[in-house]
């Protein structure tokens, strides 16, 4: 495919997801089934032009004064990759396979200087978030979100259990490593131009269980966490396990690790990942069937057992995954505020099942990949109105005790911690630490 027909077949995909408003990775699946003639570059070089182009929709959208699937594209080349109009005019001549020819409106547009915009637009985010995000950043709105639209870096986490990161710099040297910034045990790798990283899955050190792919971000959660070896910690919101592993590699496989997650469905890629990773102090608890104790109460928890034991309990809190979109530029633009009510809703609910389970001394690590006051700040507040038992540690004491003092300048005014694309270059993520005081 020339890349014009590319342009082409990404305005295709675009308007695809405008009608069906499903995942993106589902309408490019469905392009590529239909277009068997595209290879693997043509389609690594669509998916970039489409994930490009929903990283900067509001702004293509303002400076083109439309918002069609065609003035998403044409903005993204300008804003975006920096091509002047006569380059993009090259491209849109409207010759074989080729879009349209820019019209008289489209090229004046382009060749304008850039104008200012609103928040919303120039930072590339829904309109309707705009104050619960200047909550957060405030006069650093624009440049945190501008951040957030670009694309992300691919991180691993080296599993200490079996290696040590300098063994895989030497490794994976061929790949070309950076170690990350701030997390001990990362490494990062850059995609290329055509937005493709390294296959990182099928790597001899990968199957052999010497890392995981971990957003840099992720991993100073679980450090943040404080889960010292001996400890009993529960994994509440386990999934596929990402944060398990790494606690187990924080521990050293000593103490016990409980992974549970109210939908069994979500575990089903953890037991092949514990195996692999040489982890020995996990119980995954199943539940039978979707465990949730406000609507699906008749479901046995499959906890109860160790109510009030548990030293640590790790709450990966259901969110809206305003901190990931530089990775799924396509969930900013579904998310609705009917999502954001749902989900402070199963917050409350999973903290306070936290709570439950911790014993007097214990603690709750509060995590969201989410930059949202709503979810993080006063999901907390709230909890604390609900449990006077618990109280907030303070951030500047979690990040001493973790190793990571430099982080303390991004503590929250409600007591918590917040990373960004902009502050510590890695997914948005928010973790408050909360202590059962009771005697």
């Amino acid at each position: 495919m020339t890349p014009a027909a590319r342009l082409s077949a990404a305005i295709e995909v675009l308007a695809d997801l405008e009608v069906r408003r499903r995942p993106v990775n589902d309408a490019l699946r469905d392009w590529g089934q239909t277009h068997r003639f595209a290879g693997s570059k043509d389609r690594a070089a669509l998916a970039s032009i489409v994930y490009d182009a929903l990283r900067r929709r509001a702004s293509s959208i303002f400076l083109l004064g439309a918002d069609s699937p065609r003035a998403v594209v044409l903005g993204m080349l300008r804003l975006g990759r920096g091509l002047e109009a006569d380059d993009i005019a090259r491209l849109f001549s409207g010759e074989r396979f080729a879009p349209d020819a820019l019209t008289d409106d489209e090229r004046a547009r382009l060749e304008a200087p850039i104008p200012d915009m609103p928040a919303a637009s120039a930072g590339d985010f829904p309109e309707w978030l705009t104050e619960s995000l200047e909550r957060t950043f405030g006069d650093d709105l624009i440049a945190e979100m501008q951040a957030l639209a670009d694309r992300a870096p691919v991180d691993i986490r080296a599993n200490t259990l079996k290696t040590t990161r300098e063994a895989l710099v030497s490794a994976l040297a061929h790949l070309s490593p950076e170690p990350t910034s701030h997390a001990e045990a990362g490494l990062r790798f850059h995609a290329g131009d055509d937005g493709r990283g390294p296959a990182l899955q099928v790597e001899p050190e990968f199957i052999q269980g010497l890392y995981e792919i971990q957003d840099e971000g992720s991993q100073l959660a679980a450090l943040l966490s404080l889960a010292a070896p001996g400890e009993q910690v529960v994994d509440l919101c386990a999934g596929a396990g990402g944060k398990t592993l790494a606690l187990a590699a924080q521990m050293d496989n000593r103490g016990q690790i409980f992974a549970t997650d109210i939908d069994a469905r979500r575990l089903a890629a953890i037991h092949e990942r514990l195996s692999r990773s040489g982890v020995r102090n996990v119980q995954v608890r199943v539940p039978r069937g979707r465990f949730d104790p406000v609507r699906n109460p008749q479901v046995a928890d499959p906890l109860a057992d160790i109510a009030g034991t548990v030293d640590l309990v790790l709450v990966d809190a259901p969110c809206t995954g305003v901190g990931t979109w530089r990775r799924n530029p396509d969930a900013k633009w579904r998310l609705r505020p009917g999502a954001l009510v749902e989900r402070l809703a199963d917050q409350a609910t999973v903290l306070d099942r936290a709570a439950a389970l911790v014993k007097p001394g214990g603690r709750i690590a509060y995590v969201t990949c989410s930059l949202l006051p709503e979810e993080n700040d006063d999901a907390v507040s709230g909890f604390l109105e609900r449990h006077a038992d618990f109280e907030s540690v303070a951030p500047s004491n979690v990040v001493e005790a973790a190793g990571l003092p430099h982080l303390a300048e991004f503590a929250t005014p409600g007591g918590g911690l917040l990373l960004s694309p902009r502050r510590t270059d890695t997914d948005g993520f928010y973790v408050a630490i909360l202590r059962n005081r009771a005697a």
